[in-house]
């Protein structure tokens, strides 16, 4: 089994959801939270809704080269089966890939166990 991981932007989050639900993926858990990659937060909340402000907002908010801003961001947990978490990667990149800075990070992880509490059934009985 697979856990993946993905970062992404607030507003992309039902466009994910319906792009998984559509290729069988329906189990997810959501988190809020902030941080930033590379470009270290450069743009803020408003280059976060449209990242074509970036170059614009460079000039307007001067910012200490030691100041990082954390942007929110979404984070979605899924499991999968080995041979679905290509399917579920795929699914995520089409719903969130545009091209700009910060359209995300995803990470696909091994599991070695996983134990559905209600019943005790363990492994790829407990995520079907």
């Amino acid at each position: 089994m697979k856990e993946i991981i993905a970062i992404i932007r607030r507003h992309q989050v039902p466009s994910s959801k319906k792009a998984l639900e559509e290729a069988g993926f329906n189990a997810l858990t959501i988190q809020s939270v902030e941080g930033h990659g590379k470009q270290k937060g450069v743009g803020g909340w408003a280059a976060e809704v449209d990242p074509l402000l970036n170059p614009l907002l460079k000039y307007e908010t001067p910012m200490p080269d030691a100041v990082m801003k954390w942007i929110p961001k979404r984070m979605l947990h899924l499991v999968v089966q080995d041979d679905e978490a290509e399917s579920a990667v795929k699914a995520l990149i089409k719903a969130n890939q545009t091209g700009n800075i910060g359209d995300g990070k995803i990470f696909v992880c091994p599991l070695e166990e996983v134990i559905r509490v209600r019943t005790g059934e363990n492994g790829p009985r407990a995520v079907s």
